[in-house]
């Protein structure tokens, strides 16, 4: 399973080429799950049901599953989030997970950048940003640029970067 990251500050478009990509990347014969880092609380279920009462009772953990899919709601209640490495291993093995956010993270990533977030870039500071995807050119940066705007171009990066265009072709061939 190959990991691979797409960081930025908010508000750089880091969910929108990621959601532009994973159509991408399922196109060219990969499988293809996403871990997404919130930096605030959210929900998975609302007021009212029962999910949500059971959470509200006091479990540690929620397991809704139905015919389309099935979900798992862990809480915390105070203990330490897990490290990246520690979720990866419940997930099911995928060809590539995306992982947005965790920038701090040591996992190779391209960093969204966008000069009118007004953010100081972060590959200066991080050695696994190993390309930068923008609007224009960061001050100072060497990596390889990609087109913001252009995700099967990012894609492409991707994928040669990680080693899976041949992973997919011997998948297509099976």
């Amino acid at each position: 399973m190959k990991l691979f990251g797409i960081a930025g500050w908010s508000g750089s478009g880091k969910t929108t080429l990621l959601a532009a990509l994973v159509p991408i990347l399922i196109e060219r014969g990969l499988r293809v799950s996403t871990v997404k880092h919130a930096g605030h609380g959210f929900d998975l279920d609302r007021p009212g049901k029962d999910s949500y009462r059971h959470r509200g009772a006091g479990a540690t953990e929620v397991l809704i599953i139905s015919p389309e899919r099935w979900a798992m709601i862990h809480e915390l209640r105070g203990e330490t989030e897990p490290p990246l490495p520690e979720l990866l291993a419940r997930m099911t093995p995928v060809d590539l997970v995306l992982i947005e956010g965790f920038k701090s993270a040591p996992h190779q990533k391209i960093e969204v950048w966008r000069k009118a977030n007004g953010k100081s870039p972060l590959f200066p500071d991080d050695r696994q940003i190993v390309a930068v995807a923008c609007d224009e050119p960061p001050p100072g940066c060497t990596l390889p640029l990609l087109p913001i705007d252009d995700a099967d171009a990012v894609a492409a990066f991707i994928v040669a970067h990680c080693g899976l265009a041949g992973d997919a072709a011997a998948r297509r061939r099976a």
